[in-house]
């Protein structure tokens, strides 16, 4: 594919699942109390309001590591009331998990469209596996199918990458938040605090979570293409 459309498709399928990220993080913290997200217009599919929150993390970063790297690397963030929070930590907890949830809903519903064109003779299962080429049309199909098939295999990577990569439980990274679920009632609210009050160990987090994550992602990437194709006695190693 041509590098400027694959780096438009990229770009486009990160920004619009990012935004599903947040919303996701915002609708859970309003159903749980907390109306801070929603307030600031947060609860929305639209990219516009967490753009507007996040501008260099949600537009110039991503550009920016598209040119130099090839894909996008980038950030958004929901905002929400520590002192809520503090009240209710276990509330706080499944709004961390929203976020990774809602990557992860786009990766089975990105599933079921691939296995669905399987089953209509549409795709078929792609030789050489990359990042988006989790599919293929078949030959002789309309060429409206080869770039619905990339689209498909874009949504389904990108977004269980950013599923899993924020599933890790270190600072800042939404894996860390949810740990409160896994601690006694008497040692949620002191973990809270400690990481309220050291921001700084974000930076040693994420450092620590790109680190690691590639040792992580390639195994857990060859389990979903196996449970993609699993109808169809496909496997990878």
């Amino acid at each position: 594919m041509d590098p400027i459309v694959n780096g438009l498709v990229f770009y486009t399928v990160f920004v619009y699942s990012t935004s599903f990220h947040e919303a996701a993080h915002a609708w859970a913290a309003l159903k749980g109390g907390d109306s801070t997200a929603y307030d600031g217009g947060q609860v929305t599919l639209d990219p516009r309001p967490h753009i507007q929150r996040e501008p260099i993390g949600m537009v110039v970063m991503p550009l920016i590591s598209l040119l130099v790297a090839g894909w996008p690397l980038g950030f958004a963030s929901a905002p929400y009331n520590t002192d809520w929070a503090s009240r209710h930590p276990d509330r706080a907890g499944w709004m961390a998990l929203a976020g990774p949830g809602a990557n992860l809903l786009l990766v089975l519903l990105a599933a079921v469209a691939i296995n669905i064109g399987l089953s209509a003779g549409v795709f078929t299962w792609s030789k050489q596996v990359e990042f988006a080429d989790v599919t293929a049309a078949v030959a002789g199909t309309q060429s409206m199918w080869h770039s619905v098939g990339y689209l498909l295999g874009t949504v389904f990577s990108m977004n269980l990458l950013l599923a899993l990569f924020n599933l890790l439980p270190l600072p800042p990274l939404d894996g860390s938040a949810a740990v409160v679920l896994l601690l006694p009632e008497n040692k949620k609210r002191a973990f809270q605090n400690f990481l309220w009050a050291n921001p700084q160990i974000g930076l040693f987090g994420l450092f620590v979570g790109w680190k690691v994550f590639h040792s992580l992602f390639r195994p857990a990437f060859n389990y979903a293409l196996n449970a993609l194709y699993f109808l169809h006695d496909v496997s990878y190693t």
